[in-house]
């Protein structure tokens, strides 16, 4: 594998790679770079935590620090992404990445908080602008950004702008960019709703794609909870936090209730815990997040806002308390650990009827995920002997005829398990 000083990148920015110790350039770096530099269309797909934001930005910031990328009178490169949070951690890599780039600034315009701030920075001089695209056609309507002399595009997690229903905003701010652009899409996934669109915004693109990254296949172990209902789930969380060694974790909830009562039972419990979810202000969300990231509580609980734009290395683990909506987010959820190399353990609960989710997300991975039973905290007997470890696991995630099993209800086995569920429903009513 080639170190970064094989890309010929400006002497100050492998100055600031050797700095912060970045040596060999990931998989997804060593397609990308190179495809960035010499001016191509692309197309990139690699899993969350693989380092796609420097594989796009390091070229990107090379390319500005030369003479015929200056420009007055607005923004050389546009960035695109669909949240707040992931806008804000862009942000911070370009500002990052530019820190001996004396002339390279970054501009970040977000929805959720007050206009006079992003104006005075947008009237400013800046080369890069980190946007989303709510934000981002509220400033072009209003006069305050000129697109004309964009020479990069990059829509950075485009599955997911097109999942959240950006694609027309997304077009609008397409057709006010020069044509003779070039755009780079990446994303964590490409199926086949970006190819159509890709179709629409690129030059013929280069596809660039990692199988199986070893960072998700090696550094993050995977378990599964098979669970009867919510008091078992529960039984099960409460097991794991005492009995695993927990540096600091995200919980996923599929429910802003869920993510609030969640939090609060476990602070009640003498951990300390905040929620992260769409109803909060976004000065509440950003303070949540650098609260985090300080180490000030150990348990985030949160729905899918967070489940991209977060890169904190101390998270340890990530649990799947809900299985997220999309098995795509599946792999954005679990990304939050084991980042930059690091390990990680992603734990994930599913109730039997859940089977034919966990079949998608199994797919997508390209392998089972690994099933665990805590002594004591059992599932159902007769549903736990229909998914006992098997030589062949290919039948349990690659066969629809097990995906579309039905299961028999049988009563819940509180008994067996030893102990009264710890929640109390009525409690939490």
């Amino acid at each position: 594998m080639p170190n970064f000083t094989n890309f010929a990148l400006d002497e100050k920015i492998l100055k600031l790679l050797n700095e912060i110790g970045y040596e060999k350039p990931t998989p997804i770096q060593s397609l990308a770079i190179p495809k960035v530099l010499e001016g191509s269309d692309v197309i990139a797909s690699a899993q969350t935590g693989t380092g796609k934001t420097a594989a796009f930005m390091l070229p990107i910031l090379h390319l500005l620090s030369q003479p015929d990328y200056r420009a007055a009178g607005g923004p050389q490169v546009l960035i695109l992404v669909p949240t707040r949070e992931l806008a804000m951690q862009v942000a911070d890599e370009a500002k990052k990445f530019s820190k001996y780039l004396s002339r390279t600034k970054t501009v970040c315009i977000y929805g959720g908080v007050p206009y006079p701030p992003q104006n005075r920075a947008l009237a400013g001089r800046y080369e890069i602008l980190v946007a989303t695209p709510g934000r981002l056609k509220d400033q072009l309507d209003a006069g305050r950004v000129d697109l004309s002399r964009v020479k990069i595009f990059v829509l950075d997690e485009a599955d997911r702008m097109l999942d959240m229903g950006f694609v027309d905003d997304v077009e609008e701010i397409a057709r006010a960019i020069p044509a003779g652009r070039q755009t780079l899409l990446f994303s964590a996934t490409i199926d086949h709703k970006i190819l159509p669109f890709s179709n629409k915004i690129q030059n013929k693109p280069h596809h660039l794609k990692v199988e199986h990254d070893p960072l998700t296949q090696s550094h993050i172990e995977q378990r599964l909870y098979y669970v009867d209902d919510l008091e078992h789930k529960k039984s099960i969380l409460e097991h794991i936090i005492k009995t695993n060694d927990v540096n600091q974790s995200i919980i996923f909830t599929s429910t802003i209730k869920l993510a609030g009562e969640l939090a609060s039972y476990l602070y009640h419990r003498g951990y300390a815990s905040e929620a992260l979810h769409g109803d909060m202000h976004q000065r509440q969300r950003t303070k949540t997040i650098e609260r985090l990231r300080r180490g000030d509580f150990q348990f985030l609980i949160a729905t899918d806002v967070a489940a991209r734009g977060i890169d904190i290395a101390s998270l340890s683990h990530i649990i799947n308390f809900d299985l997220p909506f999309q098995a795509e987010d599946f792999i954005h959820r679990i990304g939050r650990t084991g980042r930059a190399g690091a390990t990680g353990v992603a734990m994930t609960f599913a109730s039997f009827r859940d089977r034919d989710r966990v079949v998608k997300i199994e797919r997508l991975l390209g392998k089972p995920l690994e099933i665990h039973i805590i002594e004591g905290l059992e599932p159902r007997a007769r549903e736990q002997e229909k998914f006992k470890p098997q030589k062949n696991r290919r039948s349990l995630y690659g066969n629809k005829s097990n995906a579309a099993r039905t299961f028999s209800k049988a009563p819940a086995a509180a008994a067996a398990r030893g102990s009264k569920p710890s929640w109390d429903r009525k409690k939490r009513a």
